[in-house]
């Protein structure tokens, strides 16, 4: 697995978002798109260089299961027990969002996809943020995620303006995703 990033890493990943820029990082399986998910400009910058439809929706990312807050009030514990069962680690759910979450992160869905990740590029890069993080697969509509960071310069060239130093981890394959009302794997 990778190592956590530098103070100087992090401070220039913080940077780039909080200038509502697109950054890359390593995660669980593949190179990830990150920007701050409050920022319109951001989201709708990240989804310009990747070719995504805003209707689709994105993931949200986040270091810890604290850090979702209000997206968990109305759970119930069977839920709740049934979130923390498989976080952290490379479990993506679909949480009903109750208009929690801005409309371009969310898309046309009435749920959230999130992940509370166990990556240490990740977890370093949401806990310096403070927050959650947009997350979704280096690669434009169609082609294949970018396992290295050299991939994603070829794919985006200057548009990603930060890269976060690490390597993907271990797992394959993109983190399944569950619907957690219905129990229906969406993503395996």
């Amino acid at each position: 697995m990778s190592f956590s990033p530098s103070f100087l890493a992090l401070k220039q990943a913080t940077d780039a978002l909080c200038r509502e820029d697109v950054i890359a990082c390593p995660t669980e399986a593949v190179w990830g798109l990150s920007c701050d998910p409050d920022s319109r400009a951001a989201v709708t910058r990240l989804l310009q260089i990747k070719q995504r439809s805003e209707s689709k929706g994105l993931i949200l990312v986040a270091a810890h299961i604290e850090q979702l807050g209000t997206l968990l009030s109305g759970l119930d514990p069977e839920q709740l027990d049934a979130l923390r069962a498989t976080w952290p680690g490379p479990a993506t759910w679909l949480l009903p969002h109750h208009d929690r979450v801005p409309p371009w992160v969310c898309g046309a869905h009435d749920t959230v996809a999130v992940r509370v990740s166990d990556h240490p590029v990740v977890s370093s890069l949401c806990i310096a943020w403070g927050g959650p993080l947009v997350s979704t697969s280096a690669n434009p509509g169609g082609a294949l995620p970018a396992r290295e960071a050299f991939q994603v310069r070829r794919y985006f060239g200057g548009s990603v303006s930060c890269f976060v130093p690490g390597r993907v981890g271990s797992s394959a394959r993109p983190t399944a995703i569950r619907h957690l009302v219905s129990g229906d794997i969406v993503r395996s």
